[in-house]
């Protein structure tokens, strides 16, 4: 496994669960996932939200996404590393294109609460029942 497969399976999981830290107390939330590519795993989130200052105070995230299947307990993928903010404006047009939705909480290209964020550097691993046991391989990405 590479990190291609990483992409290709965050890619086509809609929801990722994401942990940061508040003080010293984890925080979980379900997001819904934007995309990833060889530059990062991107999410979008609103300015008025938790996880903005979190981000801002400890860019250390941990994601995961889970696929259930029929026989088993299905498949995990979980993304550790480091995040950045993103302002690139075509980037905000995208999102907007993406997520037609956020036009209804008013928010545009060039509003101060339209936040993009990507996991750009750590490491990855696939889990599933069969794997348990054994030793975890990481993928590593970013720089």
């Amino acid at each position: 496994m590479d990190i291609n497969d990483c992409i290709k399976f965050a890619n086509e999981t809609p929801v990722s669960y994401v942990a940061t830290v508040d003080g010293d107390q984890p925080r979980v939330r379900a997001l819904g996932f934007w995309f990833a590519d060889e530059t990062g795993f991107y999410f979008q989130i609103g300015v008025v939200k938790d996880m903005y200052g979190q981000l801002q105070k400890n860019n250390k995230v941990e994601a995961c996404f889970w696929q259930p299947d029929e026989e088993s307990t299905g498949t995990m993928l979980r993304v550790a590393g480091e995040t950045e903010f993103i302002e690139d404006p075509e980037l905000k047009k995208k999102v907007i294109e993406d997520r037609p939705f956020l036009k209804e909480f008013g928010l545009t290209v060039d509003h101060p609460g339209l936040v993009i964020f990507r996991i750009f550097k750590g490491e990855a691993y696939f889990w599933t029942m069969e794997t348990n046991f054994e030793p975890k391989e990481f993928i590593k990405f970013g720089d």
